[in-house]
């Protein structure tokens, strides 16, 4: 069985089949038509033939019956031409005129009714007619008038021919006209569909409030949006309990870890008392992390917010500057050294750009530098000399919890899923690419926006 995955397809498709079998059907009943409207046009003009032989009929002085025929009906009537034939019939059945050589056209006359319309066959050919009762002179008699169909065939065949020659060059293109204008009535009618898979490809785990339009929407298809709609309703209500509960939990944390940051520096063995600490910050980074994605999930960049991306990023450079030292790093503050104004906020532009450059600490090896670059156009980079990012990787990395060696401690594998998230909210793209000389280079690309005006 043949399936069309387009509903405009399907309704082409069927809709073509139905205009070929109303075609045909129209053409049958067309055809029983014509010739019913022949017969009754030819059985009308028989009877009124009969009718006017009648009239010619006369009784002489002694009582018989004579028929005088003007000239134009003897010919009409005549053997060499062929076509017409007329009989005069009795009460007894005989007959009494002729044109058949004394003969009744219709032997099998039943002369019951006023008129009768009779068919009878001579040889091949077929004779139709129609007998009609007359009282003359106080004698009953049936006049018989037929029509060899032969001749009519030949003219019912011309008519027709004719007739479907014309009919069939007017109506293949009504028919294809029709056809384009039914598609078209298609494509509007499923507008609204289209419209609505549009608005539904924008939903995304950060865009659940998006719901799918019902204005316009046919009636047949109402419910099954509708339907669609209240589910996205269920599923924004479980993102909204899942971020509560990440960001409560994340509250709830911070406590027992300060308590325990707290109790660990008052331990006797300092070698112990520094690898708790280290542990216990490690768990208040994942904590934070956590309570920044809680953040992330509500938050709204308000259109007319402008950040300096440049003192953004110096403010970050400095902020890990002894991070990096602490392990044997560098930090280097490349590209513009004036404002570079781009479109949204600053303190979430930090957050971004201080995730990045924590990853890229961890990951370069000691001894070496760590970049930012600012570009004018409203392009950060942090650049490392770490390892660099393979192509299976390139999506994997910014997956929440997805870490390239499990083992690593430090890690939480949130930092780049928060970094994804503040470029979503700011509408900026991100860019991994791997260095010449080796390492990795993260590219957030923002949109630039006007300067700050001067007073």
């Amino acid at each position: 069985m043949i399936r069309f995955e387009s509903i405009i397809s399907r309704i082409v498709i069927l809709h073509v089949i139905a205009v070929a079998v109303t075609s045909i059907l129209m053409s049958v009943a067309l055809s029983w038509l014509l010739n019913l409207a022949t017969n009754n046009i030819h059985n009308a003009a028989m009877e009124e033939q009969a009718v006017s032989l009648a009239g010619h009929l006369v009784v002489e002085a002694d009582g018989r019956l004579s028929l005088a025929l003007p000239p134009n009906l003897q010919g009409l009537y005549s053997q060499p031409y062929g076509r017409y034939s007329f009989a005069v019939v009795d009460e007894a059945g005989k007959t009494l005129f002729s044109s058949k050589d004394d003969a009744a056209v219709f032997p099998a006359d039943p002369r019951a009714g006023t008129v009768q319309f009779l068919e009878t066959r001579v040889g091949d050919a077929a004779i139709s007619g129609a007998s009609v009762r007359r009282s003359i002179g106080g004698k009953t008699v049936w006049v018989q008038a037929a029509e060899d169909l032969a001749n009519n065939d030949v003219l019912i065949d011309d008519i027709v021919d004719d007739f479907y020659k014309h009919v069939g060059w007017i109506t293949l293109p009504i028919l294809l006209l029709l056809l384009a204008i039914d598609i078209a009535i298609f494509r509007r009618a499923l507008w609204p569909l289209r419209q609505a898979s549009e608005t539904a490809q924008q939903i995304t785990p950060a865009r659940t409030d998006i719901r799918l339009p019902l204005q316009e929407i046919p009636s047949e298809v109402r419910p099954l949006v509708s339907a669609i709609n209240k589910a996205l309703d269920r599923l924004d209500e479980g993102f909204r309990l899942q971020r509560e509960f990440t960001a409560d939990a994340a509250h709830e944390l911070r406590t027992p870890l300060s308590i325990l940051r707290t109790r660990v520096e008052t331990l006797d063995d300092p070698r112990v008392a520094k690898a708790l600490h280290q542990d216990i910050e490690a768990m208040s980074r994942v904590v934070g992390q956590l309570l920044d994605i809680a953040e992330l999930e509500a938050f709204a960049i308000d259109p007319a917010d402008v950040a300096d991306l440049q003192a953004a990023t110096e403010e970050v450079a400095g902020f890990v500057a002894p991070l990096a030292l602490e392990q044997g790093r560098e930090i280097a503050l490349l590209g513009a050294t004036s404002p570079v104004m781009v479109k949204g906020n600053a303190e979430m532009i930090k957050r971004a750009i201080r995730n990045l450059a924590e990853n890229a600490i961890r990951h370069t090896p000691k001894d070496t530098v760590v970049e930012f670059v600012v570009e004018d156009n409203g392009t950060v980079r942090v650049q490392d000399r770490g390892p660099g990012i393979s192509d299976e990787e390139r999506e994997l990395i910014f997956r929440r919890f997805w870490r390239r060696d499990r083992n690593s401690q430090g890690s939480s594998g949130l930092g780049l899923s928060i970094v994804q998230r503040i470029a979503e909210l700011h509408g900026a793209t991100i860019d991994v690419e791997n260095r010449v000389m080796g390492g990795a280079q993260f590219s957030l690309h923002f949109i630039p926006a006007p300067p700050y005006p001067k007073a």
